[in-house]
């Protein structure tokens, strides 16, 4: 089981396979937002990756990070755990002013993911 270390949460062993904003607010309790539900289309989900961060991103996530010309953070909603990571969460519900964290992701990636390259 791959071990995830969210700084000031501390360290957690998550299913393998799981979507990382599943992790952060299932397992580790983190009030991490997810505005569009998990679909790649918002960032509010965004986590930087300390270490660990996995050499594949989805299509969807690389496509949305350049629409909106967001750089040095990943998308939790289309992250998998399948390595040991440390990451930090700087987009939280607590303080966000908005009503909910977002509707709750599914199990399963979406939009269906087509994997490239960083």
């Amino acid at each position: 089981m791959p071990k995830l270390t969210v700084e000031g949460f501390g360290e957690f062993e998550v299913a393998e396979g799981k979507r990382l904003v599943l992790a952060l607010t299932e397992d580790a309790g983190v009030d991490q937002l997810h505005a569009c539900g998990g679909n790649a289309r918002c960032t509010t989900c965004r986590v930087e990756v300390v270490t660990g961060e996995p050499d594949t991103m989805t299509m969807a996530e690389k496509n949305v990070l350049i629409a909106k010309g967001v750089t040095g953070v990943r998308l939790s909603c289309q992250m998998l755990c399948d390595q040991d990571m440390i990451v930090r969460c700087p987009s939280r519900w607590h303080g966000s002013g908005r009503p909910s964290p977002g509707n709750v992701p599914t199990a399963e990636m979406s939009p269906p993911p087509e994997w490239t390259t960083k």
